[in-house]
Parts: C-alpha cells; structure tokens; sequence
C-alpha cells in the first residue's frame, strides 16, 4: 500500500494538461493532496500549497508522487536531484511513468539505505489472461474520446459518485497510473502485453449483479495514431453496454500530434459504435461528456445545448455541472 498523505510532484511540467496525474488526485482525492512540489519553470499550478520537502515532512506528508504523465515518461537528471532528495529526507516515492522507479540504481540504492519505498503503478501485479469474448453478466459503461485527456477519467468518476449518492450497485474500474492512484487498485492497461490487454480488462470487470454497473475509465482514443491500440482493448475486453463520448472542443489538435486535427463527435459515434457491436451486439451510445473548463459558462451551456439537439443525446460536462445527465442515461440500456 502506498503510504498517505502526498506531496505532488510537477516537476517541471511544460502546461497543466501535462500534470493530469496530480489535477486527478487533487481533485479527486484532496484530503491526501497536502501541496505540490513545482520546479523552476513550471507551466502547471493545482491551486494548493507549495512546499518544500522539509515543510511537507513537517505537515505529515508519507510519499512524493510524480504527478507529471510526460511524453515517454522519463526521469530527467533535474527530477532525480528532487527525488533522492526526497528518499533521503525519509520520504516513498510513487510513480506512474514508463520510466520505472525499480529500474534507476541511484534512487534504489538511496532507498535501501534509508529504508524507503519504491511504488511503481505502471507494472502489472497479475499474469492476466488472453481475452475468450464470453459474454460476462452485469453491465459496462466505457468512456471514449476523440482524443486523449479529454476527461475519460473523470468522466467514469463523476458517474460514480452520482451512483455512490443514490445507493446504486457500481464501480470505477482504473486502467491507468491516475486512477490506480486515486482508488488504489486497477489495471495498469498501457503496460500490459499487446496480446493481454482485452483480457486484463475481462479480468478487471468479472461477473457480477445483473443491476450492477461497472465504470470503466477510457485511454487514448481511436483516432490517436500513438495510443489507439489501449482504445480498442478497452472496447472489445470491456464489452461495453453503454458508450459515453467525450470531447474537448478547443483543441487545435490532437494532444501530442500537432499535423492531426480532431474528429468530430459525429465522427467518434459512427466509428466507434460497429467496433463495439463486434463484441457486444446490444451496445448502445447514452450520452455525450465535454470538458469545458476553458469555455466561459455561457459559451459552455449553448455548447452544450446544441450538441443535445444535434446528436439526441444528452451531454454535460460532469466535472462542472455534475454527472447526473449520464448516470440517468444508463436506464435506457
């Protein structure tokens, strides 16, 4: 178990997109967000504290976890200065990076000597096996995107906590590093095995009541060239019975790919929809998630409304006007 509470390491994250692990444990669990640890130049700010290590030790803090999910995920020289620091001045170290912690001699030799843990998330802790596509009993909601770090996540935790409100049988599914950090188990899909990774998400959504909804937290996105391998996983392991999409409308391009533009929801709906079908005939697309936050509430609002008349679904953005729209959605499958 990953000792609690946390300092947030930003490192030197370029903008706050890049500092979605942390923005999702603050936001999602703030009680264990004590402050946040930025670097000369950082581009994000969660609007907590910021501390130094002597000061987080001081306030009770157990372990830095890198909250920076950076292309590659790499330790640079200028982290690991911060994070030997850290493991010297008592602190364990959390990490959901592609660059394991395990596999740095520097910061597992300083660990042993001061008798610190080492968490990496990102490291499948099951032998999973390969997807059989057998009908499982229960019902699956899978979140997906015209493209990444649209709101997926939150998108899965905001209808869990409205079905939490109303004593609804369900469940959040993590299938990243931020959302194991947030609830503490999960699947760490983007690590699994190619061969794996539909039956890793089988494993993570097993039988269950048949009233029972299982909330299972979207990667990548089916039009993303570098991550869309993880989508297509999630859609045939998860045999999703209700699709949300998500979309984030002021985007330029795709996240990462600057020469890509994003589909349009129309477009998402009418691919992503036969590709589920495949696994699932009964299906269904129930509604539409927007991330808003850099739309004025106004704007937001008319956005919103206009995408209910376009696409006869009902869409919100759940983090700002809450999931409700969606969860209501769910009796209609």
């Amino acid at each position: 178990m990953i000792s609690t509470p946390y300092i947030l390491f930003l490192g030197d994250a370029p903008d706050q997109l890049a500092a979605k692990v942390a923005q999702g444990i603050k936001d999602w669990r703030p009680d264990n967000a004590v402050g946040q640890l930025r670097l000369l130049g950082c581009g994000a700010d969660l609007g907590i504290a910021d501390l130094t290590l002597d000061q987080a030790r001081d306030a009770g803090v157990k372990t830095l976890v890198i909250g920076v999910a950076n292309r590659g995920g790499v330790i640079s020289d200028t982290w690991k200065k911060v994070l030997i620091e850290a493991l010297e001045k008592g602190f364990d170290l959390a990490s959901g990076l592609h660059n394991l912690l395990r596999d740095e001699a520097d910061l597992v030799k300083v660990a042993k000597a001061h008798g610190r843990a080492l968490h990496d998330v990102r490291v499948p802790s099951v032998q999973y096996p390969i997807a059989n596509g057998i009908k499982r009993r229960g019902k699956r909601c899978l979140a997906v995107g015209t493209d990444c770090s649209v709101g997926k996540m939150y998108t899965a935790l905001a209808m869990d906590h409205v079905m939490r409100a109303r004593y609804m049988k369900g469940a959040f599914r993590a299938t990243g590093q931020t959302g194991i950090l947030i609830t503490g188990n999960g699947v760490p899909l983007d690590a699994v095995i190619a061969d794996f990774m539909a039956g890793s998400v089988e494993f993570l959504t097993p039988d269950n009541d048949d009233d029972h909804w299982d909330l299972i937290e979207g990667q990548g996105s089916l039009f993303h060239v570098s991550y869309s391998g993880v989508t297509m996983a999630l859609i045939h392991g998860g045999q999703p019975d209700a699709l949300i999409l998500c979309h984030e409308p002021t985007r330029k391009h795709m996240r990462g790919l600057p020469s890509y533009t994003l589909p349009s929801l129309e477009q998402l709906r009418d691919m992503v929809l036969p590709i589920a079908q495949v696994a699932n005939p009964d299906c269904k697309i129930v509604g539409i998630s927007v991330n808003t936050q850099h739309m004025l509430d106004l704007n937001a609002k008319s956005y919103l409304d206009d995408l209910e008349m376009r696409l006869k679904l009902p869409a919100t953005d759940p983090f700002r006007y809450g999931a409700e729209k969606l969860v209501d959605a769910l009796d209609t499958v």
